[in-house]
């Protein structure tokens, strides 16, 4: 994977909220973004949403998910286990060990990405638990 920089990235240290961060990209771009989020929020309800590592990221009990927009890609960021989880899926689309990139001009697979943030929710609750005993 090669790495690009998004024309919205946030530099270390600025505070910028995700709706800016959305707005930073052209209108089918945002279209997606907001998309994702809300597939996110509607899978991970009680995650709070921040900017982390300059891109929209969501946390539970930990890191959750990343995802940023960038020239040619979308990035979603589940964290190496949900790459393992879903490395069949993912195998069509250029992916490392903790990213998976979705290309802008194919569609976004929105259901694969609903079934990765449920398997990190449930991942991120079980690891709380057993931190917890």
């Amino acid at each position: 994977m090669k790495k690009e920089e998004s024309p919205s990235r946030i530099k270390k240290g600025e505070t910028k909220d995700i709706d800016e961060y959305i707005k930073g990209f052209p209108k089918e771009v945002q279209d997606r973004l907001q998309k994702i989020r809300e597939i996110i929020k509607e899978a991970a309800p009680d995650a709070e949403e921040k900017i982390s590592y300059g891109m929209p990221t969501f946390t539970l009990k930990g890191n959750l998910v990343h995802f940023a927009a960038y020239k040619n890609h979308i990035g979603f960021y589940p964290t190496p286990s949900g790459i393992e989880k879903f490395k069949n899926q993912i195998s069509v689309y250029a992916s490392s060990k903790g990213a998976v990139q979705f290309p802008l001009d194919k569609p976004v697979p929105y259901d694969l990405i609903r079934g990765i943030v449920a398997f990190r929710v449930k991942e991120n609750l079980e690891n709380s638990k057993s931190k917890n005993k």
